[in-house]
Formats: structure tokens, C-alpha cells, sequence
């Protein structure tokens, strides 16, 4: 039975309008500037080693460079920080790729008549530029602003504030999106509903004073700010754009079989950490092919699992099959197909062990409907 996922939640705050900001939050701009970043300060003989992500993400592009200029002791002011680094950047804006689910959004809101304004610290040709990529994007928004068209830009309202004025709302009646605390400061001083979706790992605890937080553009529920549901959920999953990686099995945590009972086969993450970046944590499922021995449904998690707190972004698919022998060194291969939940801290081991069942039932059930089980002739497995 195929079934829009039910949400019991209750509607937080009637809004008519929404305010987007780019940087972080549609875009996974965060990735390009660390590759450019890194070439940019080995002319100095520095190596970037993001301590200073936190102090940047969400600020003007001249409070940001002030920022790197003093903590990396650059032989530079801000103002030539910035004349060197933008040409160097503006190189690489068609390789910014959109944040999972932001398709998803943009389409659904005007899809359904929903105003939306864009408002970034950036300046207008740089958002022009990057919406230039992106098909349909520019199209979608009824208002599009940039961070050298007001007086201040973000933590200050003025970017809001100004964007409610150009949609002719009040800005009560408006939800801003955010991925930094500038922003979401902004937001909240301009006297609006603020939803953080963090850009950065494990710092969700820096948002209290958004009105929500969720994981990603996955988690968000529309309806919960009176706003027209999503309608793709199926059966407690949502189908995504499938993704592939592969390799050998390599030995975990030594916790799966171990401490939860659930024997997981593991990949290392030290080629793959790029495409890791692109993905927002959480639990997923889909096909897993191992060597000549088959193919197998999977459910996986994505993240640092909160529980164990691992140090480090990891893979863990868990194969929803019994085998009778370890099969480390063998090529395994995943096609990802969907999206369960996001990553979660759980009161006791008992309370994640229950958890990771059920998304294994979810999982086993979902792989059966159509618009999953096709993968599981995915060319990639061939």
C-alpha cells in the first residue's frame, strides 16, 4: 500500500511567504570555497585546515576574508583578500552543485503559487551568476537580493527586511530558511519565523534561537508552517535522485555484530569524502551488490552516528541478508534509492538497536515497490 507519510505534528505559524538564503542552504557552496581556499593559501605557504569554517560561513564576503587574513596571519589586508579571491572563485561557480532536496523545494513551493524571495550576503552579480546554472531557479523567485543592495547585510535584518518589503508582506507572514547563525540572527531580528538547517557538522546546539532545526531540506515539513505538504513520501520514505560508491569491505568499529547485533559492511571513506560532503546525514536505503555473491537490500546511515559520536563522516550499510561467512576485501556496491530519517541520539543502546530494526523494516518493505526495486538492475552493478 502506497501512502503519504503522516504527520502529526501541529502547525507552528501561519505563513504566506518564504525567504531562501543561497550559500549553504541551496547551494553546497561550502565545498568549492575549501578547494579553492586550499590553493589560494599554499601561495603563502599556508594550509587550510578549516578552524576557521565556523567564524565565516554566513558572513559578508568581506568579513570572511578579515577573518582568514588574521587567524592565517596573511601578508594582506581583507580589501586585496578579496580582489585575489574572487576572480579565483568566481572561476568554479559551475561546479556548485545544489544541496540534496533543494530541487525538491524550489519546485514545490512555486509549484503551489508559494511566493519566495532569495536573500544572501553575497553580491547581486554573484547570485545572478550562480542561479545561471541552475535551470529554472532564477524563474522560481519572485524576489532575488543581494548583500551590497542594503545597508548591512547578515546578522543585520536589513536583507529581510527588505525582501518582505519587495514581496509586499508583512514580515511576520514570512519563514526564512537558513543555514548559518548569521543568518538565522537576521532573520529572527527582522521579526520572522526562522528554520536552520546547520552547514556545518555537530553545531546544532548554536541554533536555539531558530523557531525549528532540522537535519536537511529532507526533514522539512511545510505543513507545520501552513503551507502545502510535500506529496512524494511513500510509505515513511522518500524517493531521492539515486546515487552510487562502492569499494572493498574494510573492518569497522568492531560494534556492529558485537555491541548492536547488527553486522555491518563497511567502506572506507578516504576516497569518497567529497562525494560524503554532498550528502546530508541521516539513514537511507537501497540495492548493495557484493562481488559474485549478489545482490542484496540495504538500509545505511550516514553521519557520526550521535550515540557513539564517531570522529569522523562515515558509511555504514547494514545488508539485509544473512551470510554464513565475513567478506572483507570483496568489491561492494550501492546504489542509494532513498531516505528514511535523519541521524538521532537515542536514551540507551536498547532504544538504537530497536530503532535500526525498524528502519530495517522500512527499508525491506520500501525496496519492494516499483519505484524502488527497479535499481536493483542498476548498470552499476554490471
Amino acid at each position: 500500500m502506497i501512502s503519504k507519510m503522516s504527520i502529526a505534528s501541529p502547525v507552528k505559524k501561519l505563513v504566506s511567504s518564504v525567504i531562501l538564503d543561497l550559500d549553504g542552504t541551496l547551494l553546497n557552496t561550502d565545498g568549492v570555497i575549501t578547494d579553492v581556499m586550499k590553493s589560494f593559501l599554499v601561495k603563502y605557504g599556508k594550509l587550510w585546515d578549516g578552524r576557521e569554517t565556523l567564524r565565516i560561513v554566513g558572513k559578508t564576503p568581506l568579513e570572511a576574508s578579515a577573518a582568514v587574513v588574521e587567524a592565517y596571519e596573511l601578508p594582506c589586508t581583507a580589501e586585496e583578500f578579496v580582489k585575489e579571491f574572487t576572480p579565483m572563485f568566481s572561476d568554479h561557480l559551475n561546479n556548485i552543485k545544489p544541496l540534496p532536496g533543494a530541487n525538491r523545494l524550489i519546485n514545490h513551493l512555486h509549484g503551489h503559487g508559494i511566493p519566495i524571495a532569495l536573500a544572501s550576503n553575497s553580491p547581486r552579480p554573484f547570485i545572478e551568476k550562480k542561479l545561471s546554472y541552475h535551470q529554472g531557479w532564477k524563474d522560481s523567485f519572485s524576489v532575488v537580493i543581494g548583500g551590497d543592495e542594503v545597508k548591512a547585510g547578515k546578522p543585520s535584518p536589513d536583507l529581510f527586511l527588505e525582501a518582505a518589503k519587495r514581496l509586499n508582506v508583512q514580515p511576520s507572514s514570512c519563514l526564512v530558511i537558513e543555514d548559518s547563525i548569521p543568518g538565522v540572527t537576521a532573520g529572527k531580528a527582522a521579526g520572522m519565523k526562522v528554520i536552520a538547517v546547520p552547514s556545518l557538522p555537530k553545531q546544532s546546539h548554536l541554533y536555539t534561537m531558530a523557531d525549528e532545526v532540522i537535519n536537511s531540506l529532507f526533514d522539512l515539513r511545510p505543513e507545520q508552517w501552513s503551507l502545502p505538504p510535500f506529496e512524494d513520501w511513500i510509505d515513511g520514505t522518500l524517493p531521492i535522485e539515486p546515487w552510487n560508491i562502492g569499494g572493498p569491505v574494510i573492518k569497522g568499529f568492531g560494534r556492529g555484530s558485537k555491541v548492536l547485533g547488527i553486522p555491518t559492511a563497511n567502506l572506507s571513506t578516504d576516497s569518497y569524502s567529497s562525494l560524503l560532503s554532498e550528502y546530508p546525514s541521516g539513514v537511507y536505503f537501497g540495492w548493495a551488490g557484493v562481488s559474485k555473491r549478489g545482490i542484496y537490500k540495504m538500509v545505511m546511515s550516514i553521519g557520526w552516528n550521535p550515540y557513539f559520536n564517531n570522529p569522523e563522516k562515515t558509511i555504514e550499510p547494514w545488508l539485509l541478508h544473512e551470510f554464513e561467512d565475513d567478506f572483507y576485501g570483496e568489491e561492494l556496491r550501492l546504489v542509494v534509492v532513498g531516505y528514511i530519517r535523519p541521524e538521532a541520539n537515542f536514551p540507551s543502546l536498547e532504544s538504537l538497536i530497536a530503532k535500526i530494526h525498524e528502519d530495517g523494516r522500512i527499508a525491506e518493505s520500501a525496496l519492494d515497490l516499483p519505484g524502488y526495486s527497479k535499481y536493483k538492475d542498476d548498470p552499476y552493478f554490471k
